[in-house]
């Protein structure tokens, strides 16, 4: 089906959860006077990013007044939005979560957690274990995290099991001045163009804006079509909100115009992956 994504390409502050909360909200209200049919927000949306020792006291329950006032609203959109969650048995994790229908739908933690240059996320959080598509209003979805997107087998598994399109929560540091261009906005537009022309999927990427602890986040998020052609992209740098139209005949097209998706061979990258998997025990 035809629907209308909102990519809120926000700017948290750290550690402040009723300001992030309150900013979501209004960000939210905002896309259904747009009348959205969808809002996604960056990666760690309810907290920011470089938390730290804040893990703790950031990190709420699926069953959190937070997260209950959130799913509250989605009775009139469908909203993704990350945040720490914090376990039974007192584990951390860096979530997102999709809310619709008045209802948590799917919950991903994040499975690869950064621990080079800037980023050292597996001192503070646990890893995520599965990666699974899920349904919709709008089809099957895939969530990533950032950090997983640069895993090709990620998105791959997310397609073979059945995701049309896949939401991209990020928060991308800017890195690598090139001329007029950061080197890791270059990156992202290559991995997400690519991820969607060899996957015949769509890829709607959100990315945050911001400075923590002098490092900027470059914004920068886009809708990206099934034909790797990018729709819609926010400017870099600056606080905002995108609307992309995502259109079902463009995925139908592209698909059967380029059906590698339908030629993949699930079988043979079964049997050679357990072979790998045998001769490393070797």
């Amino acid at each position: 089906m035809n629907f209308k994504a909102v990519l809120a390409q926000i700017k948290p502050k750290l550690g402040c959860v009723a300001d992030n909360l309150a900013l979501i909200k209004e960000r939210i209200e905002q896309a259904k006077a747009a009348e959205a049919d969808l809002i996604i927000f960056p990666e760690l949306a309810l907290t920011g990013y470089f938390l730290k020792d804040l893990v703790p006291d950031v990190a709420r329950r699926l069953d959190s007044p937070e997260i209950a006032r959130l799913v509250e609203l989605s009775r009139d959109i469908s909203i993704a939005v990350g945040f720490v969650e914090v376990t039974d048995d007192y584990r951390f994790f860096n979530s997102a979560i999709y809310l619709e229908d008045g209802a948590i739908k799917h919950l991903h933690r994040k499975v690869y957690l950064p621990t080079y240059g800037l980023f050292d996320e597996q001192r503070y959080l646990a890893r995520g274990e599965r990666f699974r598509a899920f349904d919709s209003k709008f089809g099957r979805l895939g969530i990533l995290i950032c950090e997983d997107m640069w895993h090709l087998s990620s998105s791959y598994i997310l397609a073979m099991d059945g995701a049309a399109t896949l939401l991209c929560l990020s928060s991308s540091p800017g890195r690598g001045v090139e001329g007029e261009s950061l080197g890791s906005a270059m990156a992202w537009q290559k991995l997400t163009s690519t991820t969607a022309l060899f996957l015949n999927c769509r890829v709607l990427y959100c990315n945050r804006v911001g400075y923590e602890d002098g490092v900027n986040f470059w914004g920068g998020s886009e809708y990206i079509a099934p034909s790797g052609e990018s729709i819609v992209r926010a400017k870099l740098l600056e606080e905002g909100s995108v609307s992309a139209q995502v259109e079902e005949g463009a995925l139908r097209r592209e698909r059967i115009f380029s059906p590698m998706l339908r030629d993949e061979n699930l079988f043979v990258t079964m049997q050679e992956l357990r072979r790998i998997e045998r001769e490393r025990r070797l």
